[in-house]
């Protein structure tokens, strides 16, 4: 099996997603690390961020990649030695070339609006011409599977022109995304047994949520190049998500498609894309996002602490994910006591206690509060809940003042009140919002205290409306994942008050980093 990513080409089309020229060279690193076979890289001859890349690209040392430039055949009735984008093509000097060419008469009489034996002097001609300056050469089949339902034939001679000018792989599209995996089984089978001596792909998007399974299907049809992005990244709805398909081809089909010690690496690979492209990752994907291997019930959380394929279909370390048993009101005593035994291992699963935190949990969890992401805020209610928490300071009072128009971006000012074992600090800060500015203040009335609090960078902030129907006076849920040099963490306030909420969470979050900080000394005391 091949690995093909089109992420830097194909999900480069999709919206909101752009990549500078740098974002490209880390993502085909990683790319390169994962063990991806082919990095399809962009269309040189389309824009001079593409041109950059190629003449960049030569500087990496790749130990698994092949850089494959993107264009189409020649024009209709032109020269193949005098069309820009095939020049282009052998300017990029990539060891191997992509070209797409149509597959479905009614694009060709239709979209090209030529003839359809033009069409496929096309095909042959600019394959040929590329294999003659020793190019390896992918013919992207566009709209494969829509042409060969509308005329079989047709589509069929479009690949043995192709095939008969040297391509070195023929790839099957379903480019509407419409197509259904048994059709796509049946079809892939057909073009497998009748070019046997060359190496079959297949490209799907995901307009119909079945860009995986078709994939899946077409390697299982007998497909040996899969192609796809990472995250499923791509226009409209998307592609293949590769991050889906190496792991089902591999683990679960048997067949190679990576290397085996780099499969781990397949989680962080996925976070790191998505960081890069400055793209919400999705948490609920398929082996990669945090939620695949979550529990909350406590049904299933009991059943996966006896046997996790009870309700986990891999082990989530073969991904390089880990299992989450999830803090909430539905999760059960067992679960929470897995949590609890981190403040306090002699607790038993019906001791007074583990019940005081359940019913507290309860409550909380009615009044808007989730812990399942703000594990921190948890171990925190934890400790004060069974008196094992003593607070780093008293807060006295705050004060916030808005004004605008701002100056040089400052719109608010705080002023706070707290003490530290009996010595009182007044001090003010301005931010640019009031929560930026409580942090500021907050964290320069204790620093003189507490100087590891220097260490914490608030890395997100996020806010939801609960009881939207509450208008302006809905409570809102607000939480804050901070990181210091050694772990990163989450903890949650609400409130009414977005600032009282914003609050809360924030001095979890510095109780938590003081917390952790005397656990770090205590064991290397």
């Amino acid at each position: 099996m091949f690995a093909y990513d089109s992420t830097l080409r194909d999900g480069a089309q999709a919206q909101g997603i752009s990549f500078s020229v740098e974002d490209k060279l880390k993502i085909v690193q990683r790319l390169d690390q994962l063990g991806i076979s082919y990095i399809e890289a962009g269309n040189p001859g389309s824009n001079p961020k593409d041109m950059e890349f190629f003449q960049r690209i030569g500087e990496l040392k790749l130990k698994h990649a092949r850089i494959i430039a993107f264009g189409s055949t020649r024009k209709v009735k032109a020269a193949v030695e005098s069309d820009n984008n095939l020049r282009s093509l052998l300017a990029a000097n990539t060891p191997a070339v992509a070209i797409f060419g149509k597959s479905w008469d009614y694009q060709v009489t239709d979209i090209l609006r030529t003839t359809l034996e033009e069409n496929l002097a096309m095909i042959a001609d600019t394959i040929a011409f590329l294999k003659g300056h020793g190019k390896e050469v992918v013919f992207d089949a566009e709209h494969f599977f829509d042409g060969y339902k509308a005329n079989a034939d047709y589509a069929m001679q479009s690949l043995q022109a192709a095939a008969s000018a040297g391509a070195d792989a023929l790839c099957l599209c379903d480019t509407n995304g419409g197509t259904f995996s048994s059709e796509i089984h049946a079809i892939t089978a057909a073009v497998v047994a009748r070019f046997p001596k060359v190496q079959i792909g297949i490209h799907c998007h995901n307009d119909s949520e079945m860009a995986v399974a078709n994939s899946v299907a077409a390697v299982q049809a007998g497909a040996r190049q899969v192609q796809g992005t990472i995250n499923g990244i791509g226009e409209r709805c998307g592609n293949a998500n590769l991050c889906a398909i190496i792991p089902n081809v591999q683990l679960k089909l048997g067949l190679p498609c990576i290397p085996p010690e780099s499969m781990a690496t397949l989680t962080s690979t996925a976070r790191y894309v998505s960081e890069i492209a400055n793209a919400t990752f999705n948490e609920k994907a398929a082996y990669v996002g945090n939620d695949a291997f979550a529990h909350k019930g406590g049904m299933h959380i009991d059943a996966v602490t006896k046997n996790p394929i009870s309700y986990e279909h891999i082990n989530p370390e073969l991904v390089g994910n880990a299992r989450h048993i999830l803090v909430s009101e539905v999760a059960g005593r067992s679960a929470l006591l897995a949590r609890m035994h981190r403040v306090d291992p002699t607790l038993g699963k019906d001791s007074d206690e583990t019940k005081l935190v359940l019913e507290k949990l309860k409550e909380l969890e009615h009044e808007g509060y989730q812990f399942e992401t703000a594990e921190s805020s948890f171990q925190l209610l934890v400790r004060k809940l069974l008196g094992k928490h003593q607070p780093f300071f008293d807060l006295h009072e705050y004060k916030v003042n808005i004004h605008e128009p701002a100056l040089n971006r400052m719109n608010s000012s705080v002023t706070i009140k707290i003490s530290v074992d009996g010595q009182q600090e007044i001090t003010a800060a301005e931010g640019d919002g009031p929560v930026n500015a409580l942090d500021k203040a907050v964290r320069r009335a204790l620093e003189r205290f507490y100087p590891a609090i220097k260490d914490i960078k608030l890395t997100d902030y996020k806010v939801r409306v609960l009881d939207s129907d509450q208008a302006s006076a809905a409570k809102v849920r607000v939480l804050i994942e901070s990181r210091d040099q050694f772990e990163g963490w989450t903890t949650i306030g609400v409130s009414t008050d977005i600032i009282d909420a914003s609050w809360r969470a924030l001095i979890d979050s510095i109780e938590y980093k003081l917390v952790r900080d005397q656990e770090r000394q205590a064991l290397t005391a």
